[in-house]
């Protein structure tokens, strides 16, 4: 099996509700994204997928957040915005978008360079 890796990021601010602590106040992350895409099959260029594909598809998903309060998207309106609930929510976002001979091993939120959330199937 190949896996692939891609990172991306992007900016926006959350608050967690119901929970006692500062990140119950409003603030801001530069969220990192790392996907990991897999699959058994190399094309006739010896690619399981060009990693451009996989970043385009990354971006589209990505762009609704950016620069976003999180906590007024749908998605958001009735559970907090935690890294664990991004990285479910991005994570089935890209598999409706992947070809169906790959599939996602993982999708990690990183929400600073010492903390991440990953989910997998």
């Amino acid at each position: 099996m190949y896996v692939l890796t891609v990172k991306q990021s992007f900016d926006a601010a959350h608050l967690l509700k119901g929970y006692q602590g500062k990140c119950s106040n409003l603030h801001g992350h530069t969220w990192n994204i790392e996907v990991a895409v897999a699959g058994n099959e190399l094309n006739q260029q010896g690619l399981l997928i060009d990693f451009g594909e996989i970043k385009a598809l990354l971006k589209n998903i990505l762009t609704e957040y950016d620069h976003a309060f999180l906590n007024e998207l749908p998605e958001f309106i009735e559970i907090n915005p935690t890294a664990e609930n991004m990285a479910r929510i991005i994570y089935f976002k890209l598999k409706r978008e992947l070809a169906s001979d790959l599939g996602i091993e993982y999708v990690r939120v990183w929400e600073s360079s010492a903390t991440s959330a990953l989910f997998k199937e």
